[in-house]
């Protein structure tokens, strides 16, 4: 799964730090990017060699390159949007949440703990996830699939009751 829970030793109040971090997944690896842009290029490759030493060759060869060019541009930019992260940090007092977008400034919430509630809903989104205190409500793991996000939501349930 996309996201992964690390527990820190306690500190001198005897509370447990539990973080919980979050990111997009992407299954295509650096080295299958490098695999499939050659046999893309390859593939496109073969209308080619049917007219090598023609004039046709000089109207296909733009389209073909614009082609490969635009895969690779389209990997990158999946790549890019990659690296969001959201980190959730709680202990007994406090739960802290903090979302990296590329391009975006960081975006915290914070709230007491005792009163944050997962919330699975109808949304944009099937099985739209939300943590409330009561006052806000924020979304997590947008990213994740509908299965994960009702796996999360009951790690979350079981961890904050847990916590009290």
């Amino acid at each position: 799964m996309p996201y992964q829970w690390t527990e820190t030793a306690p500190d001198t109040s005897g509370a447990f730090l539990q973080t919980l971090t979050l990111w997009p997944h992407r299954s295509l690896p650096k080295r299958g990017f490098v695999w499939f842009i050659a046999v893309t290029a390859a593939f496109l490759s073969l209308p080619i060699l049917a007219v090598l030493g023609t004039g046709v060759l000089w109207g296909l060869l733009p389209f073909m390159v614009l082609a490969v060019g635009g895969v690779w541009f389209a990997i990158q930019h999946s790549y890019r949007s990659g690296q969001t992260r959201e980190e959730l940090v709680m202990d007994r007092s406090r739960l802290q949440i903090r979302r990296n977008d590329p391009g975006r400034p960081e975006r915290i919430w914070q709230t007491n703990s005792y009163w944050v509630r997962p919330v699975l809903r109808k949304g944009p989104v099937e099985a739209y996830l939300t943590l409330s205190d009561g006052q806000r409500e924020i979304e997590l793991g947008a990213f994740l699939t509908p299965d994960e996000r009702r796996s999360l939501c009951d790690e979350l349930l079981r961890r904050l009751s847990h916590l009290r």
